[in-house]
């Protein structure tokens, strides 16, 4: 094992990355951001991986969503994630759900920390219910046009600070979707291997009109 994870354990050691196989995860959603998640984590050595989505591939999907290629419409997200990332590491049961995230929050299966990677509000309201209610933190995410946010919920509440309203999105290219989820998969990955993480914080980036990559930072109510 060590010798797979090699360049890894140069950053932190033999014991996190042993520490690292006792951890489980929950990415929700299998799509943009999801299958970039399940790619950047679902080689580093965490235990167990739960990816829920119902959704089926579509072929617009499959320009931004790096996990699918053309004849993968019509199959499920979260099975196609699974596969790979079995193929890619022995090391990772991942375990795919074919259902919606409230489907699954039902089975009762206890995780370290849930990593959203949904599509719209009213489902990251209810990732935040579910994730009080079992004392877990989630790492939030989401993405639109050229700018994107990101933030490691722990203490505080997304229900109250974010509008929980139904909206169209803008359009969306890939790249900003990998930038966005790496951040997640970095995020989360510090928090699994023990290093600190500043929670409860919400990451704002965007691309002004000069093309500048701007970053703002603020501090979520508790």
């Amino acid at each position: 094992m060590m010798q797979y994870f090699h360049r890894q354990v140069q950053l932190w050691g033999e014991e996190t990355q042993k520490n690292l196989q006792g951890k489980t995860i929950a990415i929700v959603g299998a799509g943009g951001l999801g299958s970039s998640l399940a790619f950047a984590l679902g080689a580093v050595g965490i235990g167990e991986i739960h990816i829920i989505d119902f959704d089926e591939v579509s072929l617009h999907n499959i320009h931004r969503q790096i996990a699918f290629k053309l004849g993968d419409e019509g199959k499920n997200k979260a099975e196609i994630n699974a596969q790979i990332i079995s193929n890619r590491s022995t090391f990772t049961n991942a375990v795919a759900h074919n259902c919606d995230f409230k489907t699954w929050s039902e089975k009762g299966i206890a995780v370290d920390l849930i990593i959203d990677a949904t599509d719209n509000l009213p489902t990251r309201g209810d990732i935040n219910s579910y994730a009080k209610k079992v004392k877990t933190p989630w790492v939030y995410g989401s993405v639109e046009a050229f700018h994107g946010q990101v933030c490691f919920i722990d203490e505080s509440s997304f229900n109250d600070a974010f509008k929980i309203v139904k909206k169209t999105p803008a359009g969306i290219a890939a790249p900003i979707v990998m930038h966005i989820a790496s951040l997640q998969a970095n995020l989360a990955l510090r928090y699994l291997a023990g290093l600190s993480v500043k929670k409860d914080y919400l990451y704002y980036l965007f691309f002004n009109e000069e093309g500048e990559l701007i970053t703002q930072k603020f501090g979520l109510p508790k």
